[in-house]
């Protein structure tokens, strides 16, 4: 089956992406028995987003209400990003991380040394009803998997208001020139063509990651390529284009005045507002939205970054957080259960319940909940009609730190795109050094 033909069968349901690319954190000791035969479990959760504690939470009240003999203790005490990162590969190598916790998928997985610290559940049922590329993300050698999926997947792109777009006669675009002609419409309106967020400055990478998917259609293998040193941003004239096309926006004056102090927050609520037409996003950011605007959220559409041709247009996915257990708990089979239920229709209610409807589930048998918004089934198309792709982060180890800043600087006219380009191929030596990677 393709990487998308069971995000065709799984798409119907919807959930929360565990942020694009964010490692939680968390402290937790382990599991034990209660004097009256329950099974008690501990899961290792991060501090760091409360909507992932809050689907955790979800996850476990809905689970021990159907199992009342195995209690989980949610512990979220820890740090975030690299603090959690060398707790969990200290506790794993020490076995002290407990019977679960929750992890990115994709690469960053493989820094755990999966095969030899991760309990292996190829073999349970519920493994064949995952979407097929989450199951890839998940995997290590020779067949094994370790994680369900604690969350939904989640594209990266462009959010547009509504509204503007039906005020001023625009149609979605499915090509980059039709894309920089509806920002020139929007820009004569006296409004703000395309909101940017430096002050968070990893908001700057949102377009240039995004633009991954044209990569990916024109080779299919360029991720590996990319992983072997046989494939560069600045030498390849489609890769280059994730930093040119910031340039072109940034040349051409469509940025929000502010958008050197302007935050997060801000940009969500200048495009539900309609005081910006276009914002690069991440569609996992809704559940901030329903906090920030909630009177706007049907007026909130998403589209792709497109390329140059509308025949190959297609969305970038980022895919959820999962659960995973070490190899050694001691509870394998209560941890078998509980990840079948994370990986059920029951499951997906949970996370919804917690977090809303934010994005494609990636579990056979879950259903799309009536109130879908906007966003959520602006998306459906794209995985529907198998328009999608991984972000490179998913199919390469390679992220150098330098990215963000590299583009701060050439959405703000400091730095060409092609320098960017080619120094941020510079940056990447030597993490993918430090990795002991074949080429490098």
């Amino acid at each position: 089956m393709s990487q998308v033909s069971r995000s065709r069968k799984s798409v119907r349901a919807v959930g929360l992406m565990a942020a694009a690319a964010i490692a939680l954190t968390g402290c937790s000791g382990g599991g034990g028995g209660g004097e009256d035969g329950t099974v008690e479990l501990t899961w290792l959760q991060g501090s760091g987003v409360q909507t992932n504690i809050d689907i955790a939470q979800s996850l476990v009240d809905a689970f021990e209400a159907e199992n009342p003999d195995i209690k989980i203790k949610v512990d979220s005490s820890g740090g975030a990003g690299s603090e959690y990162d060398n707790l969990l590969k200290t506790r794993l190598a020490t076995g002290e991380v407990g019977d679960m916790f929750w992890y990115n998928s994709g690469s960053q997985l493989q820094g755990l040394n999966p095969d030899q610290t991760l309990l292996n559940v190829a073999d349970e049922p519920w493994v064949e009803d995952l979407d097929e590329t989450f199951r890839s993300v998940v995997s290590g050698s020779d067949g094994a998997v370790f994680g369900a999926p604690a969350g939904s997947a989640g594209t990266g792109g462009i959010l547009y208001n509504v509204p503007v777009y039906e005020e001023l006669g625009l149609e979605v675009p499915t090509t980059w020139d039709e894309f920089v002609s509806n920002s020139d419409a929007i820009k004569a309106a006296g409004k703000t063509a395309v909101q940017m967020t430096f002050a968070d400055t990893w908001t700057a990478q949102i377009l240039t990651l995004s633009d991954f998917y044209n990569v990916y259609k024109s080779d299919p293998e360029w991720a590996d390529k990319y992983t072997a040193n046989e494939a560069k941003f600045a030498t390849d004239p489609v890769a280059v284009e994730g930093f040119t096309k910031l340039q072109e926006l940034a040349d051409g004056g469509y940025f929000n005045a502010d958008f050197a102090s302007a935050t997060l927050d801000e940009g969500l609520v200048a495009v539900a507002s309609g005081e910006a037409g276009h914002y690069p996003m991440f569609t996992a950011l809704y559940s901030t939205l329903k906090t920030l605007a909630p009177d706007d959220l049907e007026d909130i559409g998403y589209f792709s970054v497109p390329g140059d041709d509308a025949a190959d247009n297609g969305g970038t996915v980022w895919y959820p957080a999962a659960v995973y257990a070490p190899k050694d708990t001691e509870h394998p089979e209560a941890v078998k259960k509980f990840m079948a239920f994370v990986a059920s229709p029951a499951g997906c209610d949970a996370v919804i319940e917690a977090s809303g409807v934010t994005g494609p589930m990636l579990v056979d048998g879950c259903e799309l909940p009536e109130d879908a918004p906007r966003m959520v089934t602006d998306m459906y198309p794209y995985f529907d009609e198998e328009r999608v792709a991984p972000a490179l982060e998913f199919l390469s180890p390679i992220k150098g730190p330098a990215l963000e800043q590299l583009l701060v600087e050439v959405g703000s006219g400091i730095r060409s795109a092609e320098d960017a380009a080619a120094l941020y191929d510079q940056d990447v030596e030597k993490q993918a050094q430090q990795l002991g990677l074949d080429g490098w």
